[in-house]
């Protein structure tokens, strides 16, 4: 487990990444174990990532009328998040070789890991204002597809300094792993019965 300080440090690297500078790469750990202590950025993300599961919770139950679900619409959509977090990584390190990203792909995990908890954070007054405010459909929609829009953005930029093979292969990556977790969160939205209540 990386120290607070040690977080820091990485958390300020992916920050400079998603600003386009590539100094920021420097600051994370590229070593095994670095790579699989980025995984703690989940553990670092959770707080606020249990702001939108209560929030969508607290829609969902309140539209069936049950509010006694909200338990239960929680922790499925939190095994969503989780999945869709670390299930694209799995296929990824499956087809890398095949891609011609072995050499970059520590770079590319450890990187993610830290912008996405980084961006999660960064994001969480979204969510918290849904807890907060009462947001009609129009608005919610309008920032979900703005916060889609950033999050696209800054994920290239960081993956495009991880990878160091152009904005090609960039933007192949990019989308492939985007479409991968859609496909993935769909999958298991249907599977857990939150299909049509989505």
């Amino acid at each position: 487990m990386p120290s607070s300080e040690n977080i820091q440090i990485y958390l300020t690297g992916v920050w400079r990444m998603m600003l386009g500078k590539a100094d920021g790469l420097r600051l994370l750990d590229l070593t095994a174990d670095g790579f699989w202590n980025s995984f703690f950025a989940i553990v670092v993300a959770l707080p606020a990532l249990m702001v939108g599961w209560v929030g969508v919770a607290n829609e969902l139950s309140a539209m069936s009328g049950d509010f006694g679900s909200r338990l239960s619409i929680a922790l499925r959509f939190a095994m969503i998040d989780l999945m869709v977090w670390v299930l694209p990584i799995v296929v990824l390190a499956a087809v890398v070789s095949w891609v011609g990203l072995a050499d970059r792909f520590v770079h590319l995990v450890v990187a993610s890991n830290w912008a996405a908890a980084l961006f999660i954070w960064v994001t969480v007054p979204v969510p918290l204002a849904g807890l907060i405010l009462p947001l009609g459909p129009e608005t919610r929609i309008l920032l979900s597809f703005v916060l889609l829009v950033l999050n696209l953005f800054v994920t290239w930029r960081v993956t495009h300094i991880a990878v160091a093979k152009g904005a090609a292969v960039t933007s192949a990556v990019v989308a492939g792993m985007f479409f991968l977790s859609l496909m993935i969160q769909a999958f298991l939205m249907a599977a857990l019965g939150l299909g049509q209540a989505s």
